[in-house]
């Protein structure tokens, strides 16, 4: 059975219902299946060796998320090789593309958990009254090992950008 955690997340104000285990510091990073585009599928071992900051968004064309994004956009560019940053939602891939497209992001790898929601199973990270992921942050080092997890308990509220990117820097 699927465990289901209540009473620590939101919707403006509203409680929210995420679905999955609450991974911590310490934890090894579940696999997962997500969609790059409509046919091709990746997994954290396509990132092997590599330090991984998944930034998790609700969807893409919501203010928040787009902010979100495009500040880890920015980022990316300073963190050099060994560093892949991936933003997760339900978006359809078509939509990620789209809007990556519009919005000149080119540093971040957007991948899409809209066909078996792996991702936010895995993560406990997906809502269960939305059907989206809830916007969280996870740092993975080249081992595969989470150093630093943000669930956000506002699905409206920005994460800690800076401790994120700490949190990758330490590993660099």
């Amino acid at each position: 059975m699927t465990q289901e955690r209540t009473g620590v997340a939101a919707f403006k104000g509203n409680p929210i219902t995420l679905i999955g285990p609450e991974l911590k510091a310490g934890d090894q990073a579940p696999d997962f299946t997500l969609n790059k585009n409509l046919l091709e599928e990746v997994q954290l071992s396509d990132y092997a060796g590599k330090i991984k900051l998944i930034s998790v968004v609700p969807s893409l064309d919501t203010g928040v998320c787009d902010t979100q994004t495009r500040r880890f956009n920015e980022e990316a560019a300073g963190l050099g090789d060994n560093v892949v940053v991936l933003t997760v939602s339900v978006d359809l891939p078509f939509a990620q593309a789209r809007w990556c497209g519009a919005a000149g992001v080119d540093k971040v790898i957007t991948l899409s958990d809209y066909k078996s929601k792996s991702f936010g199973l895995a993560y406990g990270v997906l809502i269960k009254e939305f059907q989206l992921n809830m916007r969280s942050i996870f740092v993975i080092d080249a081992k595969d090992k989470i150093t630093y997890v943000e669930y956000l308990p506002e699905m409206s509220e920005h994460p800690n950008y800076e401790a994120a990117i700490a949190a990758v820097k330490e590993l660099l």
